[in-house]
């Protein structure tokens, strides 16, 4: 038998000498992807060693935890991992990581159980963090810009304005070659870190505005860095191409998704910014967006109520929350007709009682039936049938706008009395009679 070549035995000794951690890239940890910072001088020593600190007492911290206190923060250690394991804890983003880390491992050792959306503080700070159960307590980084704007709104609070914005410009991430405010948790179907444009173009306003008032043109210079997700596409920013001009989409994470509320406040930012900065960058991305609204708006009125996304009604929240940023963009835009009038139907629309119509006529009797209507608007409905003046059947549920039925079983032939009613989001009622005829098969 031949000898095998010098060449290829030489290649054999030296795969079987290699180390396994040189054949297979080792995995990435939050301490290793510290070690790195570290050697790339990116972080310096008492920053690595207290981020450390923070990671080993927030494990040493969840082992004394338990059921829902456990669960929340063992989440957070959880996105911490996730975040390193992906080789995404850079210099930036570790600030924010590792304060959410801190804030969680405080809040599930001593404070309150929370209920779902409950917006907290912590003292010497001026961040508004909301409860995602599931996920911990995160920055609610729309909450915490509309908080600035609230101060700027406010005689005798700049104080608290520069701190807040000096608090958030130390939190905010290299994304999209400038910087944005990421969010660090899972929501619906996105995986951290993911930013809004929502949030953004609430910041670009807080900004600008502590700017002009302030006289701190780092301010300026800051909102002018977070122009960048409104340029780059997802899932690094924000921006969708259209044929009008471009979406600037809610949610990093979900391209597809068209949200009307988030829309429009951040053309709102983006407009404040352009003006108090007079930037030409910010006009620019401003006229792409507003163009494509002109184009999207007319779609999300239901003629009784506003959408929350294509085919999904907003809740009555949602629904005063996109009139009053309709109202903010009629206020700003040289040709505000369209903004102006969906706002002031949007406000109609919470005076105006649900409209119903039946449209079944008849039942089988002893066999599933449906008694089919429509109703304009999202309402709670409820169906009483009578015969001969006595209820036999009694059902109520929530309904959106569109066609609908209650699944009934008559007993007997006969006819019988219907009655709907409605209420709306807003407590308006609606109501119809009519009858059904219930026949044999």
């Amino acid at each position: 038998m031949r000898r095998p070549p010098v060449a290829l035995l030489a290649t054999l000794l030296a795969v079987l000498l290699t180390p396994v951690a040189a054949q297979a890239q080792a995995p990435r940890t939050v301490p290793s992807e510290l070690d790195a910072l570290l050697a790339a001088g990116a972080i310096d020593q008492p920053h690595h060693d207290a981020w450390a600190e923070s990671y080993d007492n927030a494990k040493a911290t969840l082992e004394k935890l338990h059921d829902a206190r456990r669960r929340q923060l063992g989440a957070v250690i959880s996105n911490t991992r996730a975040i390193a394991s992906a080789g995404l804890l850079t210099a930036t983003r570790a600030p924010l990581v590792f304060l959410t880390l801190q804030r969680n491992r405080a809040w599930w050792s001593n404070g309150p159980l929370l209920r779902y959306g409950q917006r907290v503080m912590f003292a010497t700070s001026q961040l508004v963090w909301q409860y995602y159960p599931g996920q911990g307590i995160q920055v609610q980084w729309l909450g915490t810009f509309g908080r600035a704007n609230g101060l700027f709104q406010q005689t005798g609070r700049d104080g608290e304005l520069r701190a807040l914005l000096d608090e958030a410009l130390g939190l905010a991430t290299g994304r999209a070659a400038e910087l944005a405010w990421e969010s660090l948790f899972h929501f619906d179907h996105g995986a951290p870190p993911w930013v809004s444009g929502l949030s953004q173009g609430t910041a670009l306003q807080a900004f600008s505005r502590a700017a002009a008032r302030l006289n701190e043109p780092r301010y300026f210079e800051a909102a002018r860095a977070a122009l960048g997700i409104f340029r780059a596409p997802p899932p690094e920013g924000v921006r969708v191409d259209t044929p009008a001009g471009a979406h600037y989409l809610q949610y990093s994470f979900d391209p597809g998704l068209r949200i009307l509320n988030g829309f429009i406040q951040a053309l709102n930012g983006l407009y404040d910014f352009a003006a108090f900065a007079n930037d030409e960058q910010g006009r620019a991305l401003f006229a792409a967006g507003e163009a494509q609204a002109r184009v999207e708006l007319p779609m999300f009125d239901t003629g009784a109520w506003s959408l929350y996304r294509p085919g999904k009604e907003s809740d009555l929240g949602y629904h005063k929350l996109v009139r009053d940023f309709l109202r903010g963009l009629c206020k700003r835009v040289p040709d505000p007709a369209l903004y102006c009038t969906e706002a002031d139907r949007f406000t109609a629309y919470l005076r105006q009682p649900p409209v119903l119509a039946l449209k079944s006529t008849f039942a089988l009797a002893r066999k599933p039936s449906k008694l089919v209507f429509t109703i304009n608007k999202v309402s709670t409905v409820t169906l009483t049938l009578l015969r001969k003046g006595k209820p036999v059947l009694t059902r109520s549920a929530r309904f959106g706008y569109g066609r609908h039925d209650f699944a009934l079983r008559p007993r007997q032939r006969g006819g019988l009395e219907v009655r709907l009613r409605a209420v709306d989001l807003a407590g308006n009622v609606g109501a119809l009679a009519g009858r059904i005829a219930v026949r044999a098969r």
